[in-house]
C-alpha cells in the first residue's frame, strides 16, 4: 500500500462585504461615514480632505475581515480615488489634492451615521448615552450618530466626533466630568 500525502484544505478566503458610505482616515482613525442619499456625506468628505484628512472611498466601501476582530476597508478598484459631487459630477481626489490626500486602505475604527434632524426627535445632548455599536462581519464597531440640519458644519462635527472617540478610548468622558462637578457643587 502506498502512502497517501495528506494535504491541508485551503484556508477560507477572508470574509468581505460592500457597504454604502464614504471612508476616510481622520486623525489616524478609519471612519466610515454613512447616511441617507443626499444628506451630505460626499460634500463632508470633500471638506475633510481639504482640511488634510485622507480619502479612501466614496459611496462604496469594500470591507474585509482578514483576522478575528479586525476589519480593513478600501475602495473598489473601479472607483478608487473618485468621488461624485452633485453639480460637479465625478472628480478625482488624487488629481485635485495630490497623493498625500489619499490612502489605499485602513483599519475600520469608527462608524459615523449622519441622520436628518427632525424637530421633536429626541437626541442625547449630554453624551451620557452611547448608541449601539455597528456590526460589520460579526465585528462590533463603535458608532456615533450626528443629526444633520441646515447651517451645521458637518465636517467640523465629524472631526470633533473623532476626537471625542479618541478621548473615550483613553478613558476620558466629558459628560462624566461635568456630572462629577455638578455632584460636588450640589453636595
Amino acid at each position: 500500500m502506498g502512502s497517501r500525502l495528506k494535504t491541508k484544505p485551503p484556508a477560507p478566503p477572508p470574509v468581505r462585504v460592500i457597504l454604502s458610505g464614504g471612508f476616510l482616515q481622520i486623525f489616524g482613525l478609519g471612519v466610515i461615514i454613512m447616511g441617507d442619499s443626499g444628506i451630505g456625506k460626499s460634500e463632508s468628505a470633500l471638506e475633510l480632505v481639504s482640511r488634510g484628512h485622507r480619502f479612501i472611498s466614496d459611496d462604496v466601501v469594500d470591507v474585509a475581515r482578514p483576522s478575528a476582530g479586525r476589519l480593513v476597508g478600501k475602495a473598489p478598484a473601479l472607483s478608487r480615488y473618485f468621488m461624485e459631487i452633485r453639480g460637479l459630477g465625478i472628480i478625482n481626489i488624487r488629481e485635485i489634492f495630490g497623493t498625500r490626500a489619499i490612502c489605499r486602505q485602513s483599519q475600520v475604527d469608527l462608524v459615523i451615521r449622519l441622520k436628518k434632524w427632525h424637530r421633536g426627535d429626541e437626541y442625547d445632548r449630554l453624551g451620557l448615552e452611547f448608541p449601539e455599536d455597528f456590526e460589520i462581519l460579526g465585528v462590533q464597531v463603535p458608532q456615533l450618530i450626528l443629526p444633520v440640519a441646515p447651517g451645521r458644519t458637518i465636517a467640523l462635527l465629524i472631526e470633533v466626533a473623532c476626537k471625542v472617540h479618541l478621548l473615550r478610548k483613553k478613558g476620558y468622558h466629558a459628560s462624566h466630568e461635568i456630572v462629577k462637578k455638578l455632584d460636588r457643587a450640589l453636595a
